[in-house]
């Protein structure tokens, strides 16, 4: 390669060179900061993603291949590199006052989550599964670290260690089915795949098939989906708040959008034969999800559970997916989902961060009484997450919920879909609970007037039901990137 084609490469990929190159020289500056104004390090990290999202806003309509194929620009990755660096500015905002509060303020917490986000962004470029193992390790690795955080606190390194020991295990059997795809076709590319694929020249069809299941179960980690959730509730509950809202929603956006690529366009047929297991998969996500989640009282660990349960919905498009005339249509529901959820969470964290306080106090549904007469506006705000969560209009997420199910029905998984709907009933137990808590029990709840956490839940709310009325050309949006990607 040439000096000229690897400088036409980086344009190409003009958001990610940017980032990382602004990531490197936060790390020197960082370098001259005293240790009292490490919180300097915010707005830069801020600056930096919201020129990220300019950068990738200028590349809408462009479709081209990086660095020999590697990485693509296409509609899907530009989509995703605006909700990755969106969900960046919203983990700066709900960081930036909850690490002072806690004692926590340190230069590299904004640095490793700049370098989590390139991951994700390369994640959603990614056109060979090479670079798809590449990005995994590029966001997981700032994350391990990001969640022992706290130390010498022992919940925070308990988390930093289980979600490093279980994130080395899953990218183990991600590195085995590659190895295995790559046997069969002689390549990592996700386009000679296809090509292989289409051209029946696979050396060992059921091989091919058992390397498309091991890469699902090492993205189904990232996902926190049933049976591969087991790390989830304790590294939310021990990781630091604002880490935790971070990953609950990066991590897990970033692991759909992989999915998508790699089941969706790289192993189409894989993605048929498996469809049994994933129907499983997404059912048991559900389920267990929601029930598990009534017996919670921590609300991190409630939070968790309903991370997973939400995880669930979004797989259910992945077995739609097959159906006659609905690809498009099945990508565009998770993606809209994704935009949803990820409103959703982040206001609900914000109000978890302003209620929390020192040595893990605050966290029990228990705190949350009285809110209501206290702290009206944050009670409302808490009020619209829950209800979202739930799928009641007037909000996001019940337009969100519709579109998948919409798209599972037509599909013609019935039953998949009544399954979804009873776990959705189930889930409004332990919503509404929070919601009668705040506004039926008496309390007086202490609440952190952290400007940029109250913004956050402000904002994360009235978008929540201001979105409902341009939910079409969201969607729209959304089919469109997935038109243009794939």
């Amino acid at each position: 390669m040439s000096i000229q084609e690897f400088l036409r490469d980086l344009t190409y990929l003009l958001p990610f060179t940017y980032l990382v190159s602004w990531a490197a020289v936060l790390l020197i500056v960082d370098l001259f900061l005293p240790d009292d104004r490490k919180g300097l390090l915010a707005p830069l990290a801020a600056l930096g993603m919201a020129v990220g999202i300019g950068l990738s806003i200028l590349q809408v309509g462009q479709q081209q291949a990086a660095f020999n194929g590697l990485a693509m620009v296409d509609g899907f990755s530009i989509f995703m590199n605006v909700l990755f660096l969106g969900i960046g500015l919203v983990g700066v905002a709900l960081a930036y006052d909850y690490l002072k509060r806690m004692g926590l303020e340190r230069g590299e917490y904004y640095i490793l989550l700049v370098f989590s986000i390139t991951g994700m962004m390369l994640m959603g470029s990614a056109n060979d599964l090479i670079m798809v193992f590449l990005a995994l390790e590029l966001l997981s690795i700032p994350l391990y670290v990001l969640s022992g955080l706290a130390r010498p606190q022992q919940a925070s390194e308990e988390a930093g260690i289980k979600y490093f020991l279980m994130g080395a295990f899953a990218s183990g059997f991600v590195v085995f089915g590659i190895a295995l795809i790559f046997g069969m076709t002689g390549t990592t590319s996700i386009p000679g795949i296809v090509s292989t694929v289409s051209s029946g020249t696979l050396l060992n069809p059921l091989i091919f098939t058992v390397g498309g299941g091991l890469m699902l179960v090492g993205l189904g980690f990232k996902v926190a989906v049933v049976p591969f959730h087991m790390w989830t509730p304790d590294v939310y509950e021990g990781a630091p708040s604002a880490v935790t809202a971070f990953m609950s929603n990066g991590a897990k956006a970033a692991g759909f959008a992989a999915l998508i690529r790699v089941l969706v366009v790289a192993l189409p047929s894989i993605a048929t034969d498996l469809t049994p297991v994933i129907w499983i998969i997404a059912a048991l996500t559900m389920i267990l999800g929601n029930v598990v989640a009534i017996a919670q009282r921590n609300i991190k660990r409630l939070l968790a559970y309903s991370s997973i349960a939400h995880a669930g919905y979004i797989l259910m498009v992945l077995v739609a997916y097959g159906s006659a005339g609905l690809a498009a249509q099945a990508v565009a529901a998770a993606l809209f989902y994704l935009v949803a959820y990820t409103l959703t969470n982040f206001g609900a964290w914000a109000v978890v961060i302003a209620l929390e306080k020192k040595e893990g106090r605050g966290l029990m549904l228990e705190d949350y009484s009285g809110l209501g007469n206290r702290h009206m506006g944050l009670a409302v705000a808490m009020t619209i997450f829950m209800l979202s969560f739930t799928g009641v209009p007037p909000t996001l997420g019940f337009v969100g919920k519709f579109y998948l199910f919409n798209v599972v029905i037509e599909g013609g998984y019935i039953w998949l879909a009544l399954i979804g709907v009873l776990t959705s009933l189930v889930s409004a137990y332990y919503y509404l609970r929070v919601v009668v808590y705040m506004f039926m029990r008496d309390g007086e709840p202490e609440v952190r007037r952290d400007v940029w956490v109250n913004l956050t839940a402000g904002v994360t709310a009235a978008g929540l039901v201001a979105l409902t009325i341009f939910a079409a050309p969201l969607f729209d949006w959304a089919t469109r990137a997935v038109l243009a990607g794939f």
